[in-house]
C-alpha cells in the first residue's frame, strides 16, 4: 500500500476511504467485496476513484450503491455513469427530486446556482439517474454498521447527512466547508434555503458524534473537522 494510499483511508479505518476528485469528496465504504458511494463526484471523479481503489488494493470490489448528500451537480453529476457501468442502485433525498431532474426553480441570490447549473448540465452532457430509491430522514441503510438519514437542510431542502452511530461519525455533505486556512458555510449564492443553516449546524453538533466527513475538505481527522464546525457555530451560528 502506497503513503497516499494510507492518507486516503480515514483515521485508520479499513473500510472507509475518502477520495478526493477536484474539490469534492467521494466516500467509499466497504463491506467485503462490495462497495458503497456517498455522492458521487463531478468531472474527473470516476478516474480519481478507479486509481483510489487501486491503490487500496480495492479494486476487484464491486460498486453496489450511491447514497446522495443532496441533489447539486458536483455530487450526483456522476451518478447516472456509476449505475450503468457497475449496475449500482442509486438513493436520494425525495425533496431533491427536482434537483436531480434538472428543473428546480431557484429563487432570490441562488438563481446563480441555478444558471451555473443549468450551464453544467449542457456543457457536460448530465444524465440524471433512473430508478432512483428516494429517501426521507430517519431511513436506515444497512452499510458501514448502520447509517441513519439525518436531516440537515438549507443547502437544499433535502441536504442530508448520514449517521453512522456505531462509529460516532457523520457524514455531512455540504453543511459547511473545512479547510485549514478557512471553514465556512456555504456561500448564500448557493443554498436553496439559507434561514435553515443555523437550525442544521445546530442539530449536527447535537449528535453524539465524535467526528465529522464533510464533502469539501482537507485530509484532516474527522475529529479535526468537528472542532471546526464547533468553533464556526460559536462564531457564526446564533
Amino acid at each position: 500500500m502506497s503513503v497516499r494510499s494510507e492518507r486516503e483511508f480515514i483515521n485508520g479505518i479499513p473500510d472507509l476511504l475518502q477520495v478526493q476528485a477536484f474539490g469534492v469528496c467521494i466516500y467509499a465504504l466497504r463491506d467485503g467485496d462490495e462497495v458503497v458511494l456517498v455522492d458521487s463526484g463531478f468531472l474527473g471523479a470516476s478516474g480519481k476513484l478507479g486509481a483510489a481503489l487501486r491503490r487500496a488494493g480495492w479494486d476487484r470490489c464491486r460498486i453496489v450503491g450511491i447514497i446522495l448528500t443532496h441533489g447539486h451537480l458536483d455530487h450526483s453529476y456522476n451518478a447516472f455513469r456509476f449505475a450503468r457501468e457497475f449496475g449500482a442502485w442509486v438513493a436520494a433525498p425525495k425533496l431533491d427530486a427536482a434537483h436531480l431532474a434538472g428543473d428546480y426553480e431557484y429563487s432570490g441570490s441562488a438563481r446563480v446556482c441555478g444558471f451555473l447549473e443549468s450551464c453544467g448540465r449542457r456543457l457536460f452532457g448530465y444524465q440524471p439517474p433512473v430508478d432512483v430509491d428516494w429517501f426521507s430522514p430517519g431511513r436506515h441503510f444497512d452499510v458501514f454498521g448502520g447509517l441513519e438519514v439525518i436531516a440537515l437542510p438549507g443547502h437544499t431542502e433535502g441536504h442530508c447527512g448520514l449517521l453512522c452511530a456505531r462509529r460516532r461519525l457523520l457524514f455531512c455533505g455540504d453543511l459547511f466547508a473545512s479547510f485549514w486556512w478557512s471553514s465556512h458555510l456555504p456561500p448564500a449564492i448557493l443554498n436553496s434555503l439559507p434561514e435553515e443553516i443555523p437550525a442544521s449546524v445546530r442539530s449536527a453538533l447535537a449528535l453524539e458524534i465524535d467526528g465529522v466527513l464533510p464533502a469539501h475538505c482537507d485530509r484532516a481527522t474527522p475529529a479535526v473537522h468537528l472542532g471546526r464546525l464547533r468553533k464556526l457555530a460559536a462564531d457564526r451560528v446564533q
